[in-house]
């Protein structure tokens, strides 16, 4: 596709985004957002979100897509529960990097979901991009179960996720959720910097302990 095309594709695209579609990206954009600060609201924005696009995933025939984001609505509660519960150690959950072990786990748990959506997008729905929807579907995956639990890397995932959903959401006509997705690729390098600062400075806290 010529750069003229692209051109053409974003700005009829854009014209042609329904109210449903722009809700849903906005309320995204504010569930990143506060997720980046740290914030509980994350959860309650994000289930908005997420169960619009179980629908309009559904409607372009991202099969895969619409699953994760029944799994985000499915985690948004638990994660809305962990992040909200206290704890004795000093009242909160707290922002953690992965161990070697827990990256271990997290790679693993990337490539069980890819492989299982792989085999079922391609042998029992019609979806034209198997490949990239589950890979985009096994990312976000993981970086979901990775943020209830407040682990710094869950930015890495989404940064991949967003990545590869930009051009996938564009080829089927949602110009907007395209957009959407680059947005949240910018946010996704600033929260895991926010998130790093985070991290350091309670490290150091510990050492002077």
């Amino acid at each position: 596709m010529s750069l003229p095309e692209i051109w053409h594709q974003l700005y009829t695209g854009l014209l042609a985004t329904t109210g449903l579609e722009f809700i849903a990206v906005v309320f995204g954009i504010l569930s990143v957002l506060f997720s980046r600060k740290e914030n509980i609201w994350v959860y309650p924005t994000g289930l908005i979100n997420t169960t619009l696009y179980i629908y309009l995933s559904m409607a372009a025939g991202l099969y895969a897509e619409a699953s994760v984001n029944a799994y985000y609505t499915v985690m948004s509660v638990v994660g809305w529960l962990l992040w909200a519960k206290k704890t004795s150690e000093n009242g909160k959950l707290t922002i953690t990097a992965s161990s070697a072990l827990e990256w271990r786990d997290a790679l693993l748990f990337f490539g069980g979901c890819w492989l299982l959506l792989w085999f079922i997008l391609g042998h029992y729905t019609n979806s034209v991009v198997p490949i990239a929807d589950a890979f985009a579907s096994a990312t976000a995956y993981t970086g979901m179960w990775l943020m209830t639990r407040k682990k710094l890397e869950n930015w890495i995932w989404w940064m991949v996720t967003n990545a590869v959903c930009v051009p996938l959401y564009f080829s089927k006509g949602y110009v907007f959720t395209s957009f959407q997705y680059l947005v949240f690729l910018v946010l996704a390098v600033m929260g895991y910097r926010t998130w790093k600062s985070k991290v350091t400075l309670q490290t150091h806290d510990r050492l002077l302990e």
